[in-house]
């Protein structure tokens, strides 16, 4: 079965939180910007999980674009090769309107930007979760308590939600990413209202 490599869940909030797949294609060692003091972290070729949130109806902050920036590298370096299939499907569904590029381009800010602008790491897959509720943090803690993820560095990808890391390294086939949705729906959807 193939895992689609977008996968909205949910209604027709322009708010969520979301699930990105990236793959690393070869062993890294990497600041990820500030965080603990610009520490050098080891990352072995795999697949990563990160989970973040865009809870705004409109702007910068909602789902469509925040996951479009995402898929954009800073610079002149090429976007992720997902980005314009992102950017139709949003549009099929009613995910975002309008230009959904970043406007000045994309600067570093969050951890996961490190990871996101080299070229050896492709976001592969992504599940949008549209919801005006705050599942950032129970979706994070839930992978984090799943025996097929590892934590790569504790509280990484989550300096604003002390005690939670949201970028992990997944050590399972496809099996494992191809239930991920409907697992979040089954684990979620009253909390969401995501069916």
């Amino acid at each position: 079965m193939k895992i689609p490599s977008i996968h909205v869940i949910g209604g027709d909030s322009q708010a969520g939180t979301y699930i990105l797949r990236i793959r690393l294609k070869e062993n890294t060692t990497l600041q990820f910007g500030r965080f603990k003091r610009g520490k050098l972290i080891s990352l072995p070729t795999g697949d990563y999980t990160y989970v973040g949130s865009a809870l705004s109806e409109k702007g910068a902050t909602s789902l469509a674009r925040r996951l479009v920036r995402h898929a954009t590298r800073s610079g002149d370096k090429p976007p992720h090769a997902i980005r314009e299939d992102m950017i139709n499907r949003f549009a099929e569904c009613g995910l975002g309107s309008g230009n959904l590029l970043p406007r000045r381009g994309k600067t570093l800010y969050w951890n996961v930007d490190f990871l996101l602008d080299l070229q050896s790491a492709e976001i592969i897959n992504i599940f949008a979760i549209r919801s005006a509720e705050r599942l950032e943090n129970g979706i994070a803690k839930w992978l984090e308590g799943d025996p097929r993820t590892n934590i790569i560095e504790p509280g990484l990808g989550a300096n604003d939600v002390p005690g939670n890391t949201h970028l992990l390294r997944v050590r399972e086939d496809r099996t494992w990413w191809t239930s991920l949705a409907n697992n979040i729906q089954e684990n979620f959807s009253n909390q969401a209202n995501i069916y």
